[in-house]
């Protein structure tokens, strides 16, 4: 379901601050943090062009990662990443420390199937996003790659909300006080013809 977990090599940073940023970046390095599950923040330097490429690759904020410091293996979820906005590199990532029963949040994408059965996009209904991902509590071991929405059978003017949509087991959407829209078919701004209202009439 979710992406293979990977490994990444860190070291330790003793200085911290501008200036050794600096430095790092010089050396093909950024700098990292991870923090959570009540112990001590670890400052750390991972590769640029690793981390760069993992988050190039997709689903880099749902796949839990190993960082080995020093030989200590650490579970971890990425929890927030900063690119150069220029030169499209990494600047700094946050990571969390993950155990087996860790719940994290995280934003799952959305993806849409079976396009080609919904009566309201046959006739020129267009798919109106209104979220490309859903933020979700879940077990950090269950962290699924993306979720389904499945658009068959959906008429101009239907939508698909979260009750259409199956979670993993045990997580729950972040909003839980409404059963808030992932998406509607909406009638394209020409409007649709008649004669092709009429054909999926007598269909």
């Amino acid at each position: 379901m979710s992406h293979a977990s990977y490994e990444l090599k860190a070291e330790t940073r003793e200085r911290v601050g501008k200036g050794s940023s600096r430095e790092l970046r010089r050396n093909g390095l950024i700098p990292a943090v991870i923090y959570g599950d009540k112990q001590t923040p670890i400052s750390i330097a991972l590769s640029t062009k690793e981390v760069t490429q993992r988050i190039h690759a997709g689903g880099f904020m749902t796949t839990i990662a190993t960082i080995d410091v020093g030989g200590e293996k650490i579970r971890v979820l990425p929890k927030d990443y900063q690119l150069d906005p220029v030169r499209d590199f990494t600047m700094h990532v946050d990571f969390l420390r993950v155990s087996k029963d860790s719940t994290v949040t995280v934003e799952v994408p959305v993806h849409f199937v079976n396009e080609e059965k919904s009566p309201g996009l046959k006739i020129g209904g267009v798919l109106n996003i209104v979220r490309h991902e859903v933020e979700v509590v879940v077990s950090a071991e269950e962290i699924p790659e993306f979720l389904t929405a499945d658009l068959s059978g959906l008429k101009i003017g239907d939508g698909i909300h979260i009750s259409d949509i199956k979670l993993p087991k045990g997580a729950t959407p972040v909003i839980t006080d409404r059963d808030f829209t992932i998406a509607t078919i909406a009638t394209p701004a020409g409007g649709v013809s008649e004669a092709a209202e009429e054909e999926t009439a007598s269909e």
